[in-house]
């Protein structure tokens, strides 16, 4: 029998295994009373497997949302047997409606009348500048620097079940990655596998979205989207793209950076009823490419016609957008804007 058996697991051992830091375990244990049952010589923690199981619960708990210390009284009601109801806590955690605050704030812990909290309550538990956001939000970064992707798989589903895809985007989607990014820019780089891990299965959730209904797409002309030459980023594009196919109409998605020419080749050979240029900086913001794509011209001689353009992004902020182009505030006015045209048709504007 080896000495993990007889003895138990280390921190490091159990923190590997949970994926969460050891700091984060003695935290706990400090300020919770998340600990072992039991130390060796009295000073070392020594986890048994029912210390584990507590343990995973908590994750499972605060990657819902739910507060670090009711997490903590619900998985250590379940280690010492306490009453089973208070082991019945929904599957995700409901959170209050709000709108997300505009601009980078700490992670808080709102109380139960709604208000706020000075930032960085104990145990806020990831360390990512979250602020008055969903509660979605919370549990989805803590699975996201837990390096949890199966916990974030489910996160995304119901986030999507729950609220629709454009609330899913804009109120837990997007906070969060953006939330990951300063992390990323303001620590050396120390946090990049998390937005990695994070950014590919919110372009996995983003994928499996399917039309309402399961219905086919509309019989009318796709919309093309493209990010301009240079850019990178592609899940803005991808989350028009699944609200676009929960309503029905169809796309051809071309991700990023696409070269200016096989830009222009795909729309003369395809026809779109609309051009989505996406652009996250001004340094990558080709308007010339723009206006030469919206003065595209395609169909029958004496009946051609041009795509509608959406400039999409912040990098096309601070002009005034050419005449018969759009430039919409966000995933909602985006998709309204497109529904509409295509409504009509996908009819675009005559060549």
């Amino acid at each position: 029998m080896n000495d993990s058996t007889t003895y138990g697991l280390t921190t490091g051992a159990v923190a590997r295994r949970l994926g969460v830091s050891p700091t984060t375990l003695r935290s706990w244990d400090r300020r919770y009373g998340i600990g072992p049952a039991a130390r060796e010589d009295g000073r070392h923690r020594r986890w048994a497997p029912e210390d584990v199981a507590m343990l995973e619960e908590m994750c499972r708990l605060t990657a819902s949302g739910a507060p670090p210390a009711e997490a903590a009284r619900i998985a250590r009601t379940g280690r010492t047997g306490g009453p089973s109801a208070a082991l019945d806590t929904p599957p995700r955690t409901r959170a209050r409606p709000s709108q997300p605050a505009p601009g980078p704030v700490g992670e808080r812990e709102g109380p139960a009348d709604g208000g706020p909290r000075p930032a960085r309550q104990p145990g806020s538990g990831n360390g990512l500048p979250l602020g008055d956001v969903r509660l979605e939000c919370r549990g989805l970064a803590r699975a996201a620097v837990r390096l949890d992707g199966p916990a974030l798989d489910v996160l995304l589903r119901d986030a999507v079940a729950d609220h629709g895809l454009v609330t899913a985007w804009e109120e837990v989607m997007a906070p969060t990655l953006h939330a990951v990014g300063r992390k990323w820019e303001s620590s050396g780089d120390r946090y990049v596998e998390v937005e990695h891990l994070l950014s590919w299965h919110v372009s996995t959730a983003l994928r499996q979205v399917v039309p309402a209904g399961h219905r086919s797409m509309a019989p009318v002309p796709p919309v093309l989207l493209a990010c301009v030459p240079g850019e990178q980023h592609t899940l803005p594009l991808e989350a028009l793209a699944a609200g676009l196919s929960e309503r029905g109409l169809p796309t051809r998605m071309f991700g990023a950076a696409v070269p200016a020419e096989a830009l222009d080749a795909a729309v003369r050979r395809m026809g779109p009823a609309a051009v989505v240029l996406w652009s996250q900086a001004r340094s990558t913001a080709n308007h010339a490419l723009a206006r030469h794509v919206a003065g595209s011209s395609f169909g029958v001689k004496g009946a051609r016609t041009r795509p509608l353009m959406l400039l999409a992004g912040p990098g096309w902020a601070g002009r005034t957008p050419e005449p018969g182009t759009l430039r919409p505030g966000g995933l909602r006015e985006a998709l309204d804007a497109l529904s509409r045209h295509q409504a009509g048709g996908g009819a675009a504007s005559p060549g």
